[in-house]
């Protein structure tokens, strides 16, 4: 059997960013990788405008080309809103444990209390099989887990590897199928203050343009 040499990288890929043509061999060295073709063109905010929408590639190799577009910026963990666009989708809600042992969903109308015992329950929808999953639950600095020992679990008919980290807790599904399930687990309120919890995000570890994270939300604890 012979194989093509996909290596054997040749600058005559055209592209048109907007109305600027960029041209690959007078990038600067710092832009390109040797041996592998792959290049990456940064543009400042300041650079950023509509036009830069409309991008064009003609790849004239004899060898196939991907790459990708993306928009990268900083934004405070509370006002990021929720994406769930791709095949797995996510949602997460904070509920207080009740005495009878019964749950009451937290709101802005439920206060919480030093020392209460808080449920977090995630929900995980996956359009497709998917090997390899990440999830990642951050937390508020004013929340303790109570599960402090990383071991591997069996909820809702999935299993999964549980890893507590200091801002965040870790789920790793080695696989999920198609369906909706449900994790839970508890955190003990155990400062005052108002607080970031963070946000929720799942991606797959093979394709992570499948990918998907929940808004950013405050809680407030009072003594």
């Amino acid at each position: 059997m012979k194989g093509k040499d996909w290596l054997s990288i040749s600058d005559n890929t055209v592209i048109k960013v907007g109305n600027k043509m960029i041209k690959p061999e007078k990038l600067e060295e710092t832009n390109k990788e040797a041996g592998t073709g792959y290049l990456k063109i940064n543009w400042s905010a300041k650079e950023v405008s509509k036009d830069l929408g409309d991008i064009q590639i003609e790849n004239n190799n004899t060898t196939a080309g991907y790459g990708g577009a993306y928009w990268q910026y900083f934004e405070d963990l509370d006002k990021i809103k929720d994406d769930s666009e791709s095949p797995l989708s996510l949602e997460k809600e904070l509920y207080l444990n009740l005495p009878d042992n019964k749950l009451r969903k937290i709101t802005s109308n439920t206060p919480i209390k030093t020392g209460d015992l808080v449920t977090v329950r995630l929900v995980v929808r996956s359009e497709a099989a998917m090997d390899f999953v990440h999830l990642k639950d951050m937390r508020a600095s004013g929340f303790e887990p109570t599960d402090v020992l990383s071991e591997y679990k069996y909820q809702d008919s999935t299993g999964y590897f549980q890893s507590t980290r200091d801002a965040a807790t870790h789920f790793f599904f080695d696989s999920l199928k198609k369906g909706v399930y449900v994790l839970e687990y508890t955190v003990r309120a155990n400062n005052a203050g108002r607080f970031s919890n963070g946000i929720t995000l799942l991606e797959s570890m093979y394709a992570p343009e499948f990918s998907a994270h929940t808004k950013g939300i405050r809680v407030e604890i009072k003594n």
